[in-house]
C-alpha cells in the first residue's frame, strides 16, 4: 500500500508540474520580468512606488536584484501585486518526470558506489566484472529507497 501511495504521490506531482515544463523553454527577459512587464504597461518607476508605498529607489533596486538573482519571494511578490501581477513559483525536473530525476540521482551515486567498490576489488585482484549490470542493481535499490516518503 505504501508503494501506492508514494507512486500516486509521484503521479500528482508530475500532473501538477506539466503546465510548468513549458515554461522551462522561456527565457527571463535580460533585464527581468518587473522592468519588462512595468515599461511594457507604461507605468514609472515613481508610479510603482507609490503602489508599494516606498521610496522611487526601491522598483528600480528590485528590479536590478531580480536581474541579477538577488531578489527574494517576497519582495518579487509584492512587486508582481503591484503590477496587477500573479508570482508563479515552481520547481521542475530538468530531465523530464519526477520518476526520472529519482532514477537519474539514484543512478549517479550507484555509479559511484560500484566503480568504488570495483577499484577497491581490482586492487585486490579480486574485481568481478559487470559493472554495468551492478550499477543498474543498485540503481534499482537506490531509486525505491529514495522514491519512498
Amino acid at each position: 500500500m505504501r508503494d501506492e501511495f508514494r507512486d500516486l504521490r509521484l503521479k500528482q506531482l508530475d500532473r501538477t508540474l506539466e503546465p510548468f515544463r513549458a515554461a522551462q523553454k522561456v527565457s527571463r527577459p535580460r533585464k527581468g520580468w518587473l522592468r519588462a512587464i512595468r515599461e511594457a504597461v507604461g507605468i514609472s518607476a515613481s508610479d510603482l512606488a507609490r503602489t508599494l508605498g516606498t521610496s522611487r529607489q526601491l522598483p528600480l533596486q528590485l528590479e536590478k536584484a531580480e536581474a541579477e538573482d538577488r531578489i527574494t519571494l517576497k519582495s518579487l511578490r509584492a512587486a508582481a501585486n503591484a503590477l496587477d501581477c500573479d508570482l508563479v513559483y515552481a520547481l521542475v525536473p530538468k530531465t523530464g518526470t519526477m520518476e526520472d530525476l529519482i532514477e537519474n540521482r539514484a543512478r549517479a551515486q550507484a555509479r559511484k558506489q560500484v566503480l568504488g567498490v570495483e577499484h577497491s576489488m581490482a586492487l585486490e585482484d579480486q574485481a568481478v566484472g559487470r559493472v554495468d549490470e551492478a550499477v543498474e542493481a543498485e540503481t534499482r535499490r537506490l531509486a525505491s529507497k529514495r522514491s519512498a516518503p
